[in-house]
């Protein structure tokens, strides 16, 4: 296998993370949040992003959340 196959996957990863991440930031997050969250996979952006919009706080957000 040739290490491009093996890096590009690992990079998509990385894009990902780094694109929730600056959602999350653009939210209300602040960044440190906002890189737990984002490396989370099991955590749903939309409903992070909603809990916000409806008036959660930033600590209570991470408490549903996590």
């Amino acid at each position: 296998m040739s290490t491009i196959n093996i890096t590009e996957p690992t990079l998509e990863v990385e894009r990902v993370e780094q694109w929730r991440q600056v959602s999350l930031e653009r939210a209300g997050y602040d960044a440190e949040a906002a890189a737990v969250l984002a490396a989370s996979s099991d955590v749903d952006l939309h409903y992070a992003v909603s809990l916000l919009e409806r008036g959660c706080s930033v600590s209570l957000a991470l408490q549903i959340l996590l």
